[in-house]
């Protein structure tokens, strides 16, 4: 597998003389997932990573005793039975493993309409909290979450592999029939249209809105039933658990995994271009002239970076137009990261709490607040007698374009102490308690994550059939693969893990390896 590279384009190029099965760039977790199933299989795979840390979104930053989460701190797919556990198997396939904490409320809402209510782990005490506000419609309540659990069920009995992979999606068929028709049945259907079977009450209807928009940033008639069946399944039966020492351990662990099974990641190696001969991907150029070669090349960046900007505008292939029709970049955030003195927590505080005044508010920058505060479950994060809080809205990166240095300091204060002013309301006395602040804007987010505008994602611009325009691994140019929030199923590091199953399967395939 290893060849010389003789031709030499121009003096100022080096070019290195290792040719790859795989190189993926960017080490987000759909990357690592994908790095480390095909180095399981024995392919010689290549991250490349523009940060000096893994992770992307999953990452994390240290301050003054604080190990902050660089992204949301509710994590699924550390269950311990089942198919969908994706991070417990990702972790496995390279022989590493993580501690995690089981976290017992997944979500503590605050919403309009005096609508204070906890997610329990149990799916029976999640189901009782939410009849006792409503309950002319404890019928539909079960029966909506209910048909939930049966989208997760189908999911749960088989692997999650590459559904572009015609012997695996026919080996799936004999093995678990009814799990596929269910799938088929339920993959062009969204959340909403199945909530109203069953739910009339227009509050109720308002509350599956926002637990579809807290994981998809978008309301439940946008949001794929298999996605919400996935979600509001799993935290009950594998349920939310918090990685010991940060949810960056979750990179960290897959590195060294990686690297154990003959795997390599280089750091501070920005990719600048996907090269093309014949119009097939053969190898990427980074910003300091140095080229990789590989028989496949994975792109974990968005694609709109992908297409836009890491590949010639004459090879933009029109089913990505066709999709950038159908999608558009979800908001950033506005991000704030503090460190408290814990005599602001009262006793049996939860971890994960969503903040909302007003519902009409619900999908506008500073609408929604989330707020994490993984010291609960991991106190060594922050020093003895301290928590991290860790609150963020959406927020465009349009509202911080053409700031002057000044400007922008002083727009990132105001905007942090509105958010503070509201969290006072469920956290008497955080601001006197408040001992350390970093205050993240979409720009900081396309800074040092490299996401386009600071996006975490795509979303429908209108309401779509289900998963059904969600494009998959493969691309229309021969030998480029795309793997994370931009493929099939989406948004969350489960969902990422899902694509990077599925892209490894597909090139192992691709390559004989499988």
């Amino acid at each position: 597998m290893a060849n010389s590279i003789k031709k030499i384009p121009n003096p100022q190029t080096v070019i290195t003389d290792i040719y790859y099965d795989a190189i993926i760039i960017g080490s987000g977790i759909g990357g690592l997932v994908t790095a480390t199933q095909l180095a399981a299989k024995g392919a010689k795979v290549l991250v490349l990573e523009r940060y000096l840390i893994p992770g992307g979104s999953a990452g994390y930053f240290e301050r003054h005793g604080y190990r902050f989460d660089v992204g949301a701190s509710m994590i699924f797919g550390f269950g311990q039975r089942g198919t969908t556990n994706l991070l417990t198997r990702a972790l496995d396939a390279v022989n590493v493993s993580l501690e995690v904490i089981p976290d017992m409320v997944q979500i503590h809402y605050h919403l309009p309409n005096g609508l204070d209510l906890k997610v329990e782990r149990n799916y029976e005490k999640f189901l009782q909290n939410l009849i006792t506000y409503f309950p002319h419609e404890a019928k539909g309540i079960r029966r909506f979450y209910d048909e939930c659990w049966r989208v997760f069920n189908c999911l749960n009995c088989m692997d999650l592999l590459s559904l572009e992979e015609p012997r695996y999606l026919m080996r799936m068929f004999f093995q678990h029939p009814l799990a596929c028709l269910g799938l088929l049945r339920y993959l062009p259907q969204n959340a909403g249209d199945v909530a109203r079977r069953y739910i009339k009450d227009p509050l109720l209807l308002k509350f599956i809105d926002m637990e579809c928009y807290c994981w998809s940033v978008v309301p439940a008639d946008m949001t794929p039933m298999i996605n919400a069946g996935m979600v509001f399944s799993d935290r009950h039966y594998g349920g939310v658990n918090y990685p010991k020492g940060g949810v960056g351990q979750i990179a960290q662990k897959l590195v060294e995994g990686l690297i154990q099974a003959g795997g390599n990641i280089k750091y501070q190696a920005r990719v600048t271009q996907i090269l093309t001969e014949k119009g097939r991907a053969v190898g990427v150029k980074l910003a300091n002239g140095q080229i990789y070669r590989a028989k496949r090349i994975v792109s974990n960046a968005t694609r709109w970076h992908t297409f836009h900007k890491l590949l010639p505008q004459k090879n933009f292939p029109s089913n990505e137009k066709k999709w950038q029709q159908s999608y558009q970049k979800s908001p950033s955030f506005l991000t704030l990261h503090m460190g408290i003195q814990a005599y602001c927590l009262p006793a049996k505080t939860e971890c994960h709490h969503i903040v909302l005044e007003d519902w009409e508010k619900m999908a506008d920058s500073e609408g929604t607040i989330f707020v994490s505060i993984p010291t609960l479950l991991d106190p060594d994060l922050a020093p003895a007698g301290y928590h991290i809080v860790h609150a963020f809205t959406p927020h465009w990166i349009n509202d911080w374009q053409g700031l002057s240095a000044k400007n922008y300091e002083a727009n990132k204060e105001k905007a942090a102490w509105r958010i503070i002013e509201r969290l006072e309301k469920i956290f008497p006395g955080l601001d006197a308690s408040l001992d350390y602040l970093e205050v993240a804007t979409p720009r900081t987010h396309r800074r040092f994550l490299g996401r386009e505008d600071g996006t975490y994602g795509p979303i429908p611009r209108r309401k779509l059939r289900g998963l059904l325009a969600m494009p998959f691994n493969r691309t229309a140019i021969p030998g480029l693969y795309c793997v994370g929030d931009s493929t099939f199923p989406g948004q969350g590091l489960n969902a990422v893990a899902f694509s990077g199953f599925a892209c490894a399967h597909r090139i192992a395939v691709d390559l004989g390896l499988d």
